[in-house]
């Protein structure tokens, strides 16, 4: 029996996905050129409170996965090329600093602040409180949406570099338990065949995908209109668009960048 494709169905996800993207690349342009809310005392502090969730209590979680992700890569590296210490840590450099850290990273604030962010704003939503913001001549955007976009992007940047030197910390020491070489002789081995190029395209990456995720995670929460149920639902809808977004543009760069 033929499957029936739904013509309709698929035209209308398409169609939803557009105007998705248009919305959000729309918050975006109007965050940035609002930047300058962040002068208000006020508005800062709601930048330094996503910076403390977003970043500062994410350090311990990224820390833990970065070094198990270190040992796993040197580990399974052993296994393919032998106890090569200069190709080993290359491997580990590139895998890292190329594309897990920045990925990582994303991931890992995507599952955390992505999911919090798009809900809170729901809520208030729900619950009028953006529109009492507005009744005292707060613009939300101002209040709500640039501290929020800058707090989670900035923690994204410093994510990434953390998670980065655990990584490698982490790899690295293995390496050396099993080439039985000093560390901090792999160390400086090993860095030497790091470029500032590879370092700045990876810093590129992080702070691309802290713009996307703060931006979406914003805007699917000030979709929600009237009911508590909506706010699931956008939750949902704004995990699935950072990630496709973030390996789309993880791809972008990448094709640009090395090819």
């Amino acid at each position: 029996m033929l499957q029936i494709i739904n013509t309709e169905r698929i035209g209308k996800n398409v169609l939803n996905a557009i105007s998705h993207l248009k919305g959000t690349y729309g918050l975006f342009i109007n965050s940035i050129k609002n930047i300058s809310a962040l002068k208000i005392a006020p508005v800062r502090m709601v930048a330094y409170r996503q910076l403390y969730f977003t970043g500062l209590e994410a350090l311990s979680k990224v820390a833990i996965i970065g070094a198990l992700i270190g040992i796993v890569i040197i580990t399974q590296v052993t296994n393919i090329v032998g106890l090569n210490a200069l190709l080993i840590g290359k491997i580990l450099l590139w895998t890292v600093v190329r594309e897990l850290g920045p990925l990582f990273a994303a991931i890992i604030i995507i599952a955390r602040s992505c999911t919090a962010v798009a809900s809170e704003l729901g809520s208030m939503k729900v619950n009028r409180e953006v529109d009492s913001l507005r009744i005292m001549g707060i613009d939300p955007l101002d209040y709500l949406i640039v501290p929020r976009i800058v707090g989670i992007t900035v923690s994204v940047f410093i994510l990434t570099f953390y998670f980065q030197i655990i990584a490698i910390a982490g790899g690295l020491a293995l390496s050396s338990v099993l080439i039985d070489i000093p560390f901090l002789q792999h160390l400086r081995g090993i860095f030497s065949a790091l470029s500032l190029f590879e370092i700045g395209i990876s810093l590129l990456k992080s702070a691309v995908f802290g713009m996307i995720i703060s931006t979406v995670a914003c805007y699917h929460g000030f979709r929600v209109q009237l009911s508590i149920t909506e706010i699931p639902q956008v939750t949902t809808i704004a995990v699935m668009q950072s990630l496709f977004l973030v390996f789309i543009f993880d791809g972008i760069i990448t094709l640009i960048s090395f090819l």
